[in-house]
């Protein structure tokens, strides 16, 4: 029997052919890929077909209730002579670079002085992280309380001290130069917490033996955090402000809260006038194109990080020659 099973082995199964999809499959290459399907089906569906869908409505003169035609540029043309647009758009560069700015210079410093070994290191981290986990709405009510022309803490302060004659007010919100002080001021107040922790983090990576190398070699403070901690700070810099950048020019909801972009129209940002317009106006297509013209800026803020990023590349070890 066993000679005859020898003589007579069992038949092989034939081997079933590799398929591309079989490849695909087992495929090292393509394994981040499958992983990144469900969050790019995701961003498709709320982010691309959003986006998409608004750009179409921008060309055409649909309504709140009705579809609409395509008009072409005609909405773009119409915005190029409104002057509402161009003092949101104004207002919209100067309010994101101000605050960016003011947020970049204080949230520095604190990251800054929070590297150092404080006491309470951890208690004062926490503290200065509570204007960021706030809701923005609460702060924009409670900023609308600080600023408000009768109950103002600011204008009871002033009075207090003496600069003020007794039961004198100032229109913090009423003015328009005050008003858009103010507004900077609450989302500077806001935007800061993120900065800081987030430069506070880049820090924490610099290795400190660069630091007593340079103090051993007579560097002053200055020197160190010029030619040490601003350039390998540099790629958090970019990021954090790309990020910085982009909530600010779009924060709508503490503008919307505090003023309605109020008064007359001084404190508009494009993303409350293309609200105001497209949703309360009933335009739709006049506010899809104030938020397309949106998006130039934005893609502006990202390319120049990406740029700054670039120039940078020497840090990771690669040649930028």
């Amino acid at each position: 029997m066993a000679d005859a099973a020898v003589a007579n082995p069992r038949p092989r199964a034939p081997m079933r052919e590799v398929t591309a999809w079989d490849q695909l499959k087992r495929n090292r290459n393509w394994l981040g890929f499958w992983f990144m399907v469900p969050a790019i089906a995701f961003l498709v569906l709320f982010l691309v077909y959003p986006l998409a869908k608004g750009i179409w409505i921008s060309f055409t003169d649909a309504k709140i209730g009705r579809g609409g035609t395509f008009i072409g540029l005609e909405n773009y043309e119409w915005l190029v002579g409104d002057t509402d647009f161009i003092r949101a758009l104004v207002f919209t560069i100067v309010f994101t670079v101000v605050a960016s700015a003011i947020k970049f210079a204080i949230g520095l410093y604190l990251a800054l002085l929070l590297n150092n070994n404080l006491p309470f290191k951890a208690l004062i981290r926490s503290i200065v992280l509570i204007p960021f986990i706030v809701p923005t709405v609460l702060s924009a009510v409670a900023f609308w309380w600080i600023f408000d022309t009768q109950f103002s803490v600011i204008t009871w302060g002033l009075v207090k001290l003496g600069f003020l004659p007794k039961g004198g007010v100032i229109n913090w919100l009423g003015d328009p130069f005050l008003a858009q002080c103010s507004v900077i001021f609450a989302n500077i107040w806001r935007g800061i917490p993120f900065v800081a922790i987030t430069l506070l983090a880049g820090l924490q990576t610099v290795s400190p033996s660069l630091y007593e190398a340079a103090t051993l070699d007579g560097a002053t403070k200055w020197q160190i955090f010029r030619h040490i901690t601003y350039p390998l700070l540099t790629p958090i810099i970019a990021v954090v402000m790309t990020f910085s950048v982009l909530f600010t020019f779009t924060d709508f909801q503490l503008i919307w809260a505090m003023t309605r972009g109020g008064p007359v129209n001084a404190t508009q940002l494009m993303a409350t006038l293309s609200y105001q317009r497209g949703i309360l106006g009933g335009n739709l297509g006049e506010g899809a194109a104030i938020a397309t013209a949106m998006i130039p800026f934005l893609l502006a803020t990202i390319m120049l990080s990406w740029f700054g990023l670039q120039r940078r590349k020497w840090q990771a070890g690669e040649n930028t020659d």
